[in-house]
């Protein structure tokens, strides 16, 4: 059977980091690319790899690809580390390197948001392409929100993959800062302009797309508060770009 080399980037992670990596002690290879934490992350991951290594942050797709350059095994399965392998995948992902029939592999995911998994609100069906083959696939150079490119057919698996994405408010409230930062980045790199008229038309746009056409009100008040926190993503977005341009 292929080798199989897990892959992970991470920053203050120590309360994720131990379950992930406990999920995938089964794997070949795992590999860890840190970014600076203080708060214990590194020395939890050398309880389960030696290849612990430390970089500064270029952005999430350029740090993947560290961690992919890293890696050995014929095969790679990219995780966050508030993502869990379950026994079920697990089982899937062996019989694929077994036999594979593809060079990449979709997983679907199933995220929670403070406690209550989420099956509307854009977030289910969630499928991911995090398992491929190592020499025919890259990150894209995305600050956020990066994919897998690869180079021939991809199937899907049937399994889910666990993500603990928001263990409470105060995760939800950093998240929301960094996530907007980088997003406003990246729309100043495409060219694009900011404008209260604009981040007002996007965040509105966004609340009514989660909650209505997505059917986020069936996930409850987790729902909502999805909703509100898409509205308040695009919209600071778009006031942190205008605010740059401005300046």
């Amino acid at each position: 059977m292929a080798r199989l080399s897990v892959i992970l980037i991470t920053k203050n992670e120590a309360a994720n980091i131990r379950a992930c990596l406990d999920s995938v002690a089964w794997a070949d290879e795992i590999i860890v690319v840190d970014s600076g934490s203080t708060d214990g992350t590194t020395a939890i991951a050398r309880d389960f790899t030696q290849h612990v290594y430390e970089h500064d942050w270029p952005g999430f797709g350029p740090q993947k690809n560290r961690a992919l350059d890293y890696a050995t095994g014929e095969w790679v399965l990219s995780l966050d580390a508030d993502e869990r392998v379950t026994p079920e995948l697990r089982a899937e992902i062996t019989a694929v390197l077994a036999s594979p029939r593809a060079e990449g592999y979709r997983i679907p995911r199933l995220s929670s948001f403070c406690g209550r998994f989420m099956h509307h609100s854009g977030w289910r069906p969630d499928y991911v392409l995090r398992l491929f083959r190592r020499d025919k696939g890259r990150f894209s150079d995305a600050l956020v929100h990066e994919a897998v490119q690869v180079h021939g057919r991809v199937e899907d698996l049937k399994h889910d993959l666990l993500h603990f994405s928001y263990r409470d408010f105060d995760d939800v409230l950093a998240k929301l800062n960094g996530y907007s930062s980088a997003g406003s980045e990246m729309l100043q790199r495409r060219g694009k302009r900011g404008g209260l008229a604009s981040a007002l038309f996007h965040g509105l746009w966004a609340f009514i797309r989660t909650y209505f056409l997505r059917a986020g009100f069936l996930d409850g008040r987790e729902g909502f508060m999805v909703a509100i926190m898409n509205a308040e993503n695009s919209y600071y977005r778009y006031i942190k770009l205008w605010l740059k341009q401005r300046h």
